[in-house]
């Protein structure tokens, strides 16, 4: 498993990580267990959680199996900010009250990295700031990213922290790129070319922020999976050839598109079949030429001006 280097105060993290937003659903702790033992040993240590994941039932799930050891091999994410009926956000109290809640039903004493989920319009980083200097003192976060945000939103709130921030999580997969697309339409008018987030990509390459990709086998805002899916048919036909080639599964070229560009995208998988998940691993043994690259891009409907 490829390794990453996400903040000098975090262990190196997989460049897979396993999301818990499904793991509430599984038959008991002995399931959850399971999935996250294989994951172990496929050589995933990196475990993304939010929150309002199962409305914290997902931690509390992880957290019943959460051994001292365990803990100790692992890289623990989670997110907060989504008020269900309130939206977002962004207060301090609220950020230190998400915090508290996140420890106690993970039952540890410390997280590694904390994201703020989405966006607050309402957003004041003084306030933001000085809910993360509490919590890095009190040494129950070690760092601090965001998800879902532009390049300028980032800029706002690196203005006032002590230390910047270092991941960006973002829904990204070759059928749902956007980002990508107006990189390569710089200067054409077409809908592909509209910058929706300020270049994130290149933003964060520039300030060596880790980009996260959730949601990598989905298409649009959770329309479905791409992968099987007939209104896919010349991206399927393509990556079932390079699946055969590379003796995978479709699932693993999936993820080795991601983690091709050289940004260093980290990738979270959100299955909870453990055999899934150990087949999506082999992605990270896989280095597709930038022919594959760029075919595949083409096979998801995409033009090139």
């Amino acid at each position: 498993m490829k390794m990453l280097k996400i903040n000098d105060n975090v262990p190196e993290a997989s460049a897979i990580g396993l999301g818990c937003m499904r793991i509430a659903g599984l038959d008991g702790s002995k399931a959850v267990r399971e999935l996250v033992e294989a994951s172990m040993e496929a050589g995933i240590n990196f475990f993304d959680h939010a929150d309002i994941y199962g409305g914290g039932e997902a931690e509390s799930r992880f957290g019943e199996i959460l051994t001292p050891e365990l803990r100790s091999r692992m890289v623990i994410q989670t997110k907060c900010a989504i008020r269900p009926g309130i939206c977002y956000d962004f207060s301090k109290e609220h950020i230190l009250e998400s915090v508290d809640g996140s420890l106690r039903r993970l039952g540890t004493d410390y997280i590694d990295i904390l994201l703020l989920h989405r966006p607050d319009a309402l957003m004041e980083p003084e306030e933001v700031a000085e809910a993360f200097d509490i919590l890095k003192k009190a040494g129950k976060v070690r760092a601090f990213g965001v998800s879902n945000h532009n390049s300028m939103q980032i800029e706002l709130l690196n203005s006032c922290l002590a230390e910047p921030l270092c991941v960006n999580q973002i829904q990204y997969s070759v059928a749902h790129c956007p980002t990508i697309d107006a990189g390569l339409n710089v200067n054409i008018c077409n809908d592909a070319g509209c910058s929706r987030d300020g270049s994130v990509i290149e933003y964060c390459r520039l300030k060596k922020m880790t980009i996260q990709a959730w949601s990598p086998f989905l298409y649009g805002m959770f329309e479905g999976v791409y992968i099987g899916n007939e209104k896919f048919p010349e991206l399927n036909r393509v990556m079932d050839r390079l699946a055969e080639e590379y003796q995978v599964t479709p699932n693993a070229i999936a993820v080795a598109w991601i983690m091709r560009h050289p940004a260093h995208i980290q990738t979270i998988v959100g299955s909870t079949n453990a055999q899934r998940v150990r087949d999506v691993c082999k992605a990270s043994d896989i280095r597709l030429t930038r022919e594959e690259w760029y075919e595949m891009y083409l096979a998801a409907g995409k033009k090139l001006p």
